[in-house]
């Protein structure tokens, strides 16, 4: 029987990846092609992606373009999209700070709860949050395999070292998925 593997997106984290390394958005992505090359020659027992809707009163065509990517993903098949909470904050100079609240909570139950329910063999979490180390050493415990896919720059040396294996996802999307 195949190896049986799970995929964990941080979506938030592969966006500001995709900015920084190739200036584009992650609705660039063709995440199928995305999904092939991550679970190689292994059964996909489910994706995961977390990331939480823009604020459309700030701007509702980047709003809109966000929700119509969303429900692309929603499409593929064996693809979840989990939305989480998007927190407004106004500081003190006026200006507006949003952060995404519940991706990595999310992310970390669904993994660990999957782990422990024997639903796969090997996790690939799309990451490279250091947050996530005390995540990788519970799940390694259970007996899985843990791969990091993270980008070259952003990625935690703590991460690195808890996990089994780490692509560099760079080189791949360079290579494979970033369309011009």
């Amino acid at each position: 029987m195949s190896e049986r593997v799970a995929i964990f997106i941080d979506g938030s984290n592969l966006y500001h990846g995709l900015k920084e390394t190739f200036n584009i958005s992650d609705t660039r992505v063709d995440f199928n092609k995305l999904m092939e090359l991550l679970k190689q020659n292994r059964t996909l027992v489910g994706a995961y992606y977390y990331n939480a809707s823009l604020d459309i009163t700030r701007n509702e065509q980047a709003y809109w373009k966000q929700q119509s990517f969303f429900s692309k993903l929603k499409a593929i098949p064996g693809f979840n999209v989990v939305v989480c909470h998007m927190r407004k904050t106004r500081l003190q100079d006026g200006s507006v700070r949003y952060e995404i609240k519940g991706d990595d909570i999310n992310l970390a139950v669904d993994m660990l709860s999957l782990a422990y329910e024997n639903k796969y063999d090997a996790a690939i979490l799309v990451s490279g949050d250091g947050d996530f180390v005390p995540l990788v050493e519970r799940v390694r415990s259970l007996g899985k395999n843990v791969t990091i896919a993270c980008f070259y720059r952003g990625r935690s040396p703590r991460l690195l070292e808890s996990c089994n294996n780490c692509l560099v996802l760079d080189s791949i999307l360079k290579e494979h998925l970033v369309r011009k």
